[in-house]
């Protein structure tokens, strides 16, 4: 769809509606997108489940023997088809040759991780050098902040966003206090003004400014989790530096989600889990970044055998020969029948690029955005009609897949009314559904019909509210 280029969402589906002679609404826009959409092959590479399957679905209300409408890969991304079958390779070369399997094979269990290690780099634009492939995303971040969070007496702040991930809340405040600090003191957390819902870019480069000489560490997401906001990352990274800081995201939200340039933007230090846009498997393996310029300086706090170089580190001389840069990192060898999922989608990754999924995505969503505003805009003039606030950007630069929506009628009602109709979407408290269709493998035919089902569940739902 190369002459959708530069057009925004919403000017690409009436310009295609004006064409095809139909309502912007109808589906004889989203059947046109699926038609034309040059990534539309890739979903056959993922299993989508059937509704019958899931155990949420009301058999009464669908047919249980279409595919679901999947747009939780925000969350859990789909099952790679070559997933299983990796993973059973490995299990018939353990079977059959045991030990051997460590030196042996399509995928030696010794450095299998090391295999996909470029593949995950073009993934987040970074050098293969940079990548390690290990642990999960908290047993990363730990690492990593015990080898750059250096606090001193007067810079010894982590500046992070007030609703960061829990677990990075908690990885922070811990690493506060190991090195005999105060989190309230310590921890600098940034909220949206009165009245906003997302962080503007100019109040984070402007609390950089002010705070920076007390700041050790500029420690934000990707994308946000709850609202799905895309940071300007790149903006980020140079002000901090700017101001002496070193300069780090979680992009677990937005690895394989957003274009990257982990290397290009001179991040000094990511992690990511691979379960999610990735689409690895529940816990799956997870991502590391430190930036080539810290390679002989950065050295990892904890050691493990896994970071001695490759070359001698069965020789077993006890004495270290660390690898330079994040493979210094490791601490033992990598489980391989977690590599095998992670393989299986990376290679999927593959046959595209992050620039194509991009372009995709920013239309993809954005004709979520078109048909939610269109349908549930607030309307003055009919105070009982329900209605759906997004919460996330509308400029499609600031958001990835992710459209975090809130409702006029009790949200759980609504979550509850999709799950029966086939829909796998999730509800982050306090009171947010969030609905990713993936370029990767969702339609948008997928969105037309999660649209519908929406439109079901808040008849449903608003109906219920009358009767109580």
């Amino acid at each position: 769809m190369e002459e959708f280029v530069g057009l925004n969402p919403e000017e690409v589906v009436e310009k295609v509606s004006d064409s095809l002679g139909c309502s912007p609404t109808s589906a004889e826009v989203a059947h046109y997108f699926d038609k034309h959409d040059e990534l539309q092959h890739l979903r056959k590479n993922f299993v989508v489940p059937r509704i019958k399957d899931l155990p949420t679905s009301d058999l009464e209300l669908v047919d249980g023997e279409k595919e679901c409408i999947y747009l939780v890969g925000n969350s859990l991304g789909l099952q790679p088809r070559k997933a299983k079958q990796y993973i059973e390779e490995e299990l018939d070369n353990w079977g059959k040759m045991g030990i051997h399997g460590h030196m042996i094979g399509p995928r030696p269990w010794a450095w299998a991780e090391n295999t996909i290690e470029e593949l995950m780099a073009n993934v987040v634009g970074a050098k293969k050098e940079e990548i390690a492939i290990m642990n999960g995303l908290t047993v990363n971040l730990h690492l990593l902040l015990l080898s750059f969070y250096k606090p001193t007496a007067a810079r010894h702040k982590i500046l992070l966003e007030e609703m960061a991930f829990p677990s990075d809340h908690y990885a922070v405040e811990s690493q506060i206090r190991l090195r005999g600090f105060d989190p309230q003191t310590s921890m600098l957390l940034m909220s949206p003004k009165p009245g906003e819902k997302t962080l503007k870019t100019e109040d984070i480069l402007e609390v950089i400014q002010r705070e920076g000489e007390s700041i050790a560490v500029v420690m934000f997401s990707g994308v946000q989790y709850y609202t799905g906001q895309l940071f300007d990352m790149a903006r980020i990274t140079e002000a901090g530096q700017n101001m002496g800081c070193f300069v780090g995201f979680d992009c677990a939200h937005a690895a394989g989600n957003v274009e990257l340039q982990l290397h290009d933007w001179g991040v000094d230090f990511a992690c990511w889990c691979s379960y999610k846009y990735i689409n690895s498997g529940a816990g799956g393996i997870a991502g590391a970044f430190i930036h080539e310029k810290h390679k002989d300086t950065i050295k990892p706090a904890l050691l493990g055998w896994w970071g001695h170089d490759l070359k001698s580190r069965f020789q077993m001389t006890n004495k270290m020969e660390l690898q330079p840069g994040v493979h210094g990192f490791r601490l033992s060898n990598q489980p391989i029948l977690l590599v095998c999922p992670l393989q299986a989608s990376l290679e999927v990754f593959n046959m595209t690029s992050m620039l194509a999924l991009r372009r995709k995505s920013l239309l993809l969503t954005g004709y979520l955005e078109y048909l939610i505003k269109r349908y549930y805009t607030e309307d003055p003039s009919e105070p009982q009609k329900p209605h759906v606030c997004i919460i996330t950007p509308s400029d499609p630069r600031q958001r990835g897949c992710q459209l975090s929506l809130c409702f006029s009628v009790p949200i759980k009602s609504v979550f509850e009314g999709l799950e029966k109709r086939g829909v796998a979407c999730d509800i982050r408290e306090p009171s947010v559904l969030r609905v990713a269709p993936v370029p990767l493998y969702n339609s948008f035919s997928d969105v037309h019909r999660f649209v519908e089902m929406l439109r079901e569940a808040l008849d449903t739902s608003t109906q219920g509210e009358k009767w109580k």
